[in-house]
């Protein structure tokens, strides 16, 4: 087997893993990286699709005891059952803009200008939410009210824009709504896993003719390097915000939204892929 496709594979696994769910756009990232690797094409594409799963069962093992408990406690339990109605609530906003709007943005929004405006206009708006005096009144994910789960909702829809990131729409928005930055953190953990494995089945389907299996070597890479590293990434995310709040991510926004625009200006990068 050739080892190139592998060693993309690799990278690709790892940019996937690290920048899923920290705030800065896990999109923009695999972008440049795939086009930098020369693997931006329907396949590369599709392959993103597939490490994408890899990096959402770090976070199913990661908080296995948590979901087992809520699945077994469905019938009867009703702390578990408020968790999963908060859950589809917050689920819904995305899934029905997304099918109603997905051409549109795909048409107009995946552009450099664009992007890089979303990166840097989503970098002062985690600024102006680390400014403010946070009035928590929700200090644990299972303390969630459904309007509050509808309001994430509505913010996780925010990342339909490419370059905002669905975890930082999601856990700055929770900052705002009155959750502790470890309930905004772990809440958007868990929305991750029905809206990125709807997400990914989806795309699956929609390009199953470019499924082949002599790409499985590639893929399991690509797979397991997402997962380890996405594992890591949420470890280590849950330790810095228990010390720290999210104005790196915030600077490191708009170092990259310039990236975005000089790597256009001078053709280094194909963002239109």
């Amino acid at each position: 087997m050739d080892l190139i496709p592998l060693i993309h594979a690799l990278v690709l696994g790892i940019v996937e893993g690290l920048t899923e769910f920290l705030p800065v756009s896990s999109t923009g990232h695999l972008i440049l990286a795939g086009d930098l690797l020369h693997f931006n094409d329907e396949k590369g594409k599709l392959f993103e699709i597939v490490i994408q799963s890899g990096a959402i069962l770090a976070v199913c093992w990661e908080y296995r005891a948590k979901i087992a408990t809520v699945l077994a406690g469905l019938p009867k339990n009703v702390n578990a059952q408020r968790f999963a109605v908060n859950l589809f609530i917050a689920f819904m906003p995305l899934a029905i803009l997304g099918l109603l709007l997905k051409k549109v943005i795909d048409a107009n929004l995946f552009k450099p200008v664009p992007v890089a405006l979303a990166f840097i206009v989503g970098a002062f708006v985690i600024l102006w939410a680390e400014k403010r005096k946070h009035r928590i009144r929700v200090d644990d994910v299972d303390d969630l009210r459904p309007l509050d789960a509808l309001k994430l909702g509505f913010c996780q829809a925010l990342a339909l824009i490419p370059g905002t990131s669905r975890s930082g729409a999601t856990i700055i928005g929770g900052l705002f709504v009155g959750l502790s930055r470890r309930a905004a953190t772990e809440f958007s953990f868990f929305l991750a896993i029905p809206t990125l494995f709807a997400a990914t089945g989806y795309l699956l389907y929609k390009e199953r003719a470019l499924l082949s299996a002599d790409d499985l070597g590639m893929w399991s890479v690509g797979f397991v390097s997402a997962f380890v590293s996405a594992f890591l990434c949420v470890r280590w995310l849950l330790r810095y915000i228990s010390s720290h709040d999210f104005t790196v991510f915030a600077w490191y926004r708009i170092a990259f939204g310039i990236v975005v625009l000089l790597t256009a200006h001078y053709g280094w990068v194909d963002w239109s892929a």
